[in-house]
């Protein structure tokens, strides 16, 4: 059983995860409706949860209630990776004089109950100190310096990172030596920076193990690999100055620890909605570009591994063993979920979720739970457990006067479950399976009694594997070879077509374009943006090719259709340099 913690305005209970989806005999549920913050342990073995009166924290094996602390305001709690410490936060206020607050971020010793260090910690972004996973240091952000604490003694500092304004930081996972990467925004016209660092060595930029410098910043988020080999970096800005994006502007970057860094090209302009890890450590998944959105598996040297597309989707998730892949298209879009079978790259199903607001994985790796919670949505409130073959396991929604406010499940450690074989058929259920009516789009009159195929705002793009094989091997292809490749292809289709107008004689010469239209079958460069160019500009010379037929047959042409003509040659050169791939 894998239970799933629920907390709302008819209280904060338990539920039994899949086959029973009964509610949970091993914690008591608290009807209180003040409960505002909840945690589990990261094994899962311990649960603590504010009830606006006290915070509890209780064994959830063994039922037995631990420790009872008289803190009514807190409304955020974390427990330390060992469960030797939970950290609690309060709203930081000041005294009616004017004078410092109390101390509002408290530390409790889970071994004896008492309070282990006691700090001012005003804002609760970036509230909670950060451990490593075997708790030898744990940093805190303390006037734009990073305090470093050993073996959960906090009050002695052991270490101090301090550059010009370190705006943010985060501890690698895994096993010792510990890595920082740490975040400096830009002033004055200098770069903002990130910059990896191996706990203790702090000894100026030379000590660095990497370092990522770039202009378009305001905000970053870093993200570690599970190995600790390598972060990513989503830089943003909160205005795009080029007026094309509402959400500002976002790039890319890879920073791996041994020093190697690189701007991850992303085909497709627009914003970047989500990156994620896989659990290998090896490939990330990166969904990006203006709606419909495309989403590209890259390896470890940034390249294409697999593009799943576009579709209307602006989420990744990876299931926690790393062979399942979910895209999803959440808050404004209509809930469609992809799931893929990444060792195969297969699509297993298509279900919908509308109107959630929230997902995740169960830590079996076969199960989902997606939410409907409030604030963000305060109608429909409730919660389904999907089977990743699309089958709804168990559906819960809550009376419309009751809200919904969160919904997680219990975690577990990696490596109590197995991962299990990649099933398409969808398994069994109860429920009928969740088929949306869809949607009728709205039709301009004009188009009303034509084909809806005629009236596409855009066409999709397929899925491709972007591992490209050169005569049916194996070996990935390098793009210089590719490149040598698409050269002779079109060499040898200009020789094939210069013996056929040798054989035609000079009275049968066919128009350049129908020459270049016939050369060589239609084949891709690999780069969509080339692509598109080639199209376009094989659009246009159809164009002219037209005109000039019009002429011939006696038309009078307007001026500006003349000038069309006269770039014929321009044209036809500049197409030619694109298939050629100059």
């Amino acid at each position: 059983l894998f239970p799933l913690a629920v907390r709302g305005s008819e209280g904060l209970y338990m539920v039994n995860g899949p086959p029973s989806f009964t509610e949970s005999t091993a914690f008591q549920r608290d009807s209180g409706k003040n409960c505002r913050a909840v945690a589990f342990s990261k094994d899962g073995s311990l649960f603590a949860w504010c009830n606006g009166q006290k915070v509890n924290v209780v064994n959830i094996t063994t039922t037995e209630l631990l420790h009872s602390f008289d803190l009514p305001k807190t409304v955020c709690l974390e427990f330390s990776p060992k469960n030797n410490v939970l950290a609690t936060w309060q709203a930081y206020t000041t005294a009616k004089d004017g004078t410092a607050g109390v101390p509002n971020l408290q530390l409790q010793d889970l071994r004896t109950g008492k309070c282990l260090k006691s700090f001012i910690q005003r804002k609760q972004q970036n509230w909670c100190p950060c451990w490593a996973d075997d708790e030898s240091i744990c940093a805190r952000n303390v006037n734009n310096e990073v305090h470093f604490f050993e073996n959960n003694n906090f009050n002695t500092i052991a270490n101090k990172l301090h550059l010009q304004k370190v705006s943010d930081f985060v501890l690698s996972p895994g096993a010792q030596p510990t890595k920082v990467a740490v975040y400096v925004p830009g002033s004055k016209g200098a770069p903002s920076f990130v910059r990896l660092y191996q706990y203790p060595n702090f000894g100026g930029p030379q000590s660095a193990l990497a370092n990522k410098s770039f202009f378009k910043a305001d905000k970053v988020t870093m993200l570690w690999n599970k190995k600790a080999t390598a972060v990513l970096v989503v830089a943003s800005t909160e205005v795009d100055k080029s007026g094309a994006s509402y959400y500002g502007e976002q790039t890319l970057h890879y920073v791996a620890a041994s020093g190697e860094s690189a701007v991850v090209q992303l085909p497709k302009n627009g914003p970047i909605y989500d990156v994620a890890w896989s659990p290998n450590s090896v490939e990330f998944c990166a969904v990006y570009g203006f709606m419909p959105a495309k989403a590209t598996v890259f390896n470890l040297k940034c390249d294409p591994v697999f593009d799943f597309g576009t579709g209307p989707r602006n989420a990744v998730y990876y299931s926690p063993h790393g062979h399942i892949l979910v895209l999803a298209g959440f808050g404004n879009l209509r809930g469609q979920m992809e799931v893929w079978d990444v060792k195969n790259y297969k699509l297993i199903s298509k279900p919908v979720a509308s109107d959630s607001t929230y997902f995740a994985w169960c830590p079996d790796g076969e199960h989902i739970v997606t939410a409907t919670c409030a604030p963000r949505l305060r109608v429909g409130n409730g919660y389904k457990i999907w089977h990743y073959t699309g089958s709804v396991l168990h559906c819960h929604e809550v009376p419309s006067e009751q809200e919904v406010w969160q919904v997680f499940w219990q975690p577990f450690l990696d490596g109590v479950f197995p991962e299990r074989a990649v099933r398409y058929q969808a398994v069994p259920s109860e429920l009928p399976r969740a088929e949306p009516r869809p949607a009728q789009a709205y039709r301009p009159p004009a188009l009303r009694h034509k084909p809806a195929a005629s009236s596409k705002l855009h066409e999709d793009e397929p899925p491709q594997n972007m591992k490209p094989q050169l005569g049916g091997g194996d070996k990935p292809v390098s793009k210089t070879a590719l490149k040598n490749q698409r050269k002779h292809e079109a060499k040898k289709a200009a020789k094939q077509e210069a013996k056929a107008d040798a054989h035609q004689g000079p009275a049968q010469v066919k128009p350049a374009q129908s020459a270049l239209q016939n050369a060589a079958p239609a084949m891709t460069t690999g780069d969509p943006e080339v692509d598109k160019r080639i199209k376009n500009l094989k659009k246009k010379l159809k164009a002219i090719e037209q005109l000039k037929e019009q002429a011939a047959a006696g038309k009078q042409l307007e001026k500006n259709q003349v000038e069309k003509i006269q770039k014929e040659a321009a044209l036809l050169k500049e197409l030619e340099d694109l298939e050629l791939g100059v």
